[in-house]
Order: structure tokens, then C-alpha cells, then sequence
């Protein structure tokens, strides 16, 4: 297929001038991203970073046996934001927890674009700047918003970044990425779907009512998305959404 053709599902790559999206085409190369693939391991140098078109990546802090998404990322942005920033060693282990595909660029191959384009620089710029917004946010509700609304919270962010309204996710994925027992998460999902918000089955949540669940998160979600559409570009949030969610 010619690459001038392809229409991106990303969001970033979308937003994305005439020359930089005909520079950056160039030298994306599609890829099958497949669940629990990783894309960065701490400590270690990465060589690519990921446009995801479909399919949602964590971002995990480890400490010990012990992790925590500290960030997620689809088909709004890309991978390796310290790589943006000039680094060569990723900070946090990053996989898929939701398959999908994308596009990869080599890290040879985001410097040269970003030494020839000041236009590209400042637009991944501002996403690493949404990227870090999302990070103290998360970082705000894993602090003092209890379970029920940071469940509600993060049901709605994965809606964000997938396409229709079932998410292929476990309990025990949410509980992992949560960082909270899984019989908490559970009873969580059935006062959800008692409330008509959700249905869950094996392996799968279906959103039933958006709008109830951002009523459910109790302010904690709508401020970084709020943020990422100033800064990228609109997403899945209607601006009555984001009235309702930011007040």
C-alpha cells in the first residue's frame, strides 16, 4: 500500500502538519501489537518509539514484586517520552495490556526528524507535556481518591483510547493495574453494572453509560483530557463532557 495513502487512526500523528506527517510517513513501519508485548523494559536502551492506532499500553513503576500503572497510552500518543526528551534508557517497563497495532519509528530515525523539523519537535513536545499531565493526575487519584472512583476513572481512559464501547480487560488486569485487590475491583464492577453503567462477562466490560460513569468518578477524571485536547486536539469528550467533568 502506498504510505501517502494511509489513514492514521492516531490522534498525534493526525495532528500533525502536511510536511511532518509526509517526513514522518517515511519512516513509520507498521506493527502487530500483541497483549502483554512489551515495548520498554527499565533500565534498558529502546529503540523504537510506538504510534498506536489500536490497542492501549501501560506505563508500570515496579517496586519490588509490586507495580503500578503510572500511564496509559493509544491511539492519542506515542511511546517513550523520555526518548522525546533526549534520553536512550527508559525509565519504567512499558506493555500492551489491550492487543492491537501501530506504527513504529526508530529512535535514529526521531532524532533526525526532529533536528530537520522545529514544527514536529514542538507538537511531541506538547504531548510529552499531556503525557506528564495524565502521570500527576494518576498519581493524584492513586493518592487520595478511593477505589470506586478511581475504577470509574480509569474505565473512562481506556474508553478514551479504544475503539467502541467493550474493553477487553480481566479483573485481575484491572486489580494489577489498579494496584488493589481483586475482589475489591470486582465488587466494584458489580455496583457499576447494578447502576446499569457497565456489563461485564469473561474477559470484556462493556460501557453502557458514559455519562454515568464520569459522574462516578467524582472529579477525578476529565482535567487531564481537558489538558491533552488544548494541547493535541479533541478526543472522545463532547465539550458538555468536559464542562460536566471538570467542575
Amino acid at each position: 500500500m502506498d504510505s501517502n495513502k494511509i489513514e492514521f487512526e492516531n490522534t498525534l500523528l493526525k495532528s500533525l502538519g502536511p510536511r511532518d506527517l509526509i517526513e514522518i510517513r517515511k519512516a513509520l513501519e507498521p506493527v502487530r501489537l500483541d497483549r502483554t508485548k512489551f515495548i520498554e523494559r527499565a533500565g534498558a536502551p529502546a529503540s523504537y518509539l510506538y504510534f498506536i492506532e489500536n490497542g492501549v499500553a501501560s506505563t508500570v513503576a515496579r517496586m519490588g514484586k509490586r507495580e503500578i500503572e503510572i500511564a496509559i497510552t493509544g491511539r492519542e500518543g506515542v511511546t517513550g517520552t523520555a526518548l522525546i526528551l533526549g534520553a536512550d534508557i527508559s525509565p519504567h517497563d512499558c506493555y500492551m495490556q489491550v492487543a492491537g497495532s501501530g506504527y513504529r519509528l526508530s529512535v535514529d530515525n526521531l532524532r533526525r526528524l526532529m533536528a530537520e523539523s522545529q514544527t514536529l519537535t514542538a507538537t511531541l513536545l506538547r504531548y510529552v507535556n499531556a503525557f506528564l499531565i495524565q502521570v500527576e493526575w494518576n498519581a493524584h487519584a492513586n493518592g487520595i481518591v478511593n477505589l470506586q472512583h478511581r475504577l470509574a476513572r480509569w474505565l473512562l481512559m481506556i474508553h478514551d483510547r479504544t475503539h467502541g464501547n467493550t474493553l477487553d480487560i480481566t479483573h485481575e488486569f484491572l486489580s494489577i493495574m489498579l494496584s488493589a485487590r481483586r475482589p475489591g475491583v470486582t465488587v466494584g464492577l458489580q455496583i457499576f453494572e447494578g447502576e446499569g453503567l457497565i456489563r461485564a462477562t469473561r474477559g470484556a466490560i462493556t460501557i453502557l453509560d458514559r455519562q454515568g460513569l464520569i459522574e462516578a468518578s467524582d472529579g477525578s477524571y476529565g482535567r487531564a483530557e481537558l489538558e491533552y485536547r488544548r494541547l493535541i486536539g479533541p478526543g472522545r469528550l463532547s465539550d458538555d463532557h468536559l464542562k460536566d467533568a471538570t467542575e
